[in-house]
């Protein structure tokens, strides 16, 4: 148990640290390259900071740990709506002011009922992970299509400050590219084998150590970045990051590790984690939008109603480990 403790602790902070460098390699590069900054901002840092996710579900189910793969995936969307964006809200109303945030809000509820139609044989067979990838190769050619319109947006000007922020040159941002995402490798290894070994000695599912320990630590790339660009009113990032993560892991994240080994899905996947999901993606929809059709913020009520759901399903959750081991 002590090894597997000191795993999970050794993976997240490795995890973490060359997630981070992977992103800012990977924005550099794409800046070098002559990558608009709505795109870079969509793409590399939106769905860059799901590598994490993307490399412990992967390893997850290549080691045959299904349930780990899916709550990972699951669970860092969960994380990051109703944790991230609370948190955030509740340190400083998040305005919404980008186009493409707001048409991305939409295109998630889609995206997450199409995964729940897929959850309901009780099996994520390799058709429906290919199914899954296909739908992200689609959305990424369509967010490549509106990042090389040029137009003025929220997004692109964050985008461009953080770049600017963290100047790189092109074989310094190569190098930070290719060794972030060596360790990403290692540091998933890591994790999956901590995570599986506590999961087993507490007698408790993979899925539920997936939902927790792993989402969160896995989410923290997301909550780093959304917390420094509160501090920088840097609005339309926090959530362009938060929504490109969730269509990563919606899509990619989960297809990935499906086409890899199919998953068996238990009954409250759907039922329990997917639901919530659901409800937080349209919750964030309804904030983002305005019951009136006027509000464009995320205000500090929403934030804590957020944080409060996060605090009630994580506690559950934290119930049945605690009902697990004492049986």
């Amino acid at each position: 148990m002590v090894m597997a403790i000191g795993a999970i602790l050794a993976g997240l902070v490795l995890l973490v640290w060359s997630a981070d460098k992977f992103v800012e390699g990977a924005a550099a590069t794409a800046k070098h390259l002559g990558m608009p900054a709505l795109l870079i901002g969509m793409v590399i840092i939106g769905f860059g900071t799901s590598a994490p996710e993307l490399a412990v579900s992967a390893m997850a189910a290549a080691d045959g740990n299904p349930g780990l793969a899916l709550g990972n995936g699951y669970g860092s969307n969960i994380t990051n709506i109703a944790l991230i964006v609370g948190l955030t809200a509740v340190i400083a109303p998040i305005a919404v002011h980008s186009q493409v945030i707001r048409k991305e809000l939409p295109l998630l509820v889609v995206l997450t009922l199409i995964a729940g139609a897929q959850l309901i044989d009780g099996e994520l067979s390799r058709l429906d992970g290919w199914v899954l990838l296909a739908v992200f190769a689609a959305v990424m050619g369509w967010s490549i299509y509106q990042g090389m319109q040029g137009k003025s947006d929220g997004l692109a000007s964050d985008a461009d400050a953080e770049i600017i922020a963290h100047p790189m040159p092109l074989k310094t941002a190569v190098i930070w590219l290719v060794v972030g995402l060596i360790l990403l490798v290692v540091s998933s290894r890591l994790l999956v084998w901590g995570a599986v070994s506590i999961a087993q000695s507490l007698g408790v599912s993979d899925l539920v150590i997936g939902l927790t320990i792993v989402a969160i630590g896995t989410s923290l790339p997301e909550l780093a970045s959304a917390l420094a660009a509160v501090k920088k009113n840097e609005h339309d990032l926090i959530l362009g990051n938060i929504l490109g993560s969730g269509i990563f892991n919606t899509l990619a994240v989960v297809g990935l590790a499906a086409v890899i080994e199919p998953l068996a899905v238990d009954p409250e996947v759907l039922y329990r984690d997917w639901m919530l999901m659901l409800a937080l993606t349209v919750g964030l929809l309804v904030m983002g939008f305005g019951l009136t059709g006027w509000k464009k913020v995320i205000s500090r009520v929403d934030g804590a109603v957020l944080l409060l759901v996060y605090v009630t399903y994580t506690g559950y959750l934290l119930s049945t480990v605690v009902s697990a081991s004492a049986a």
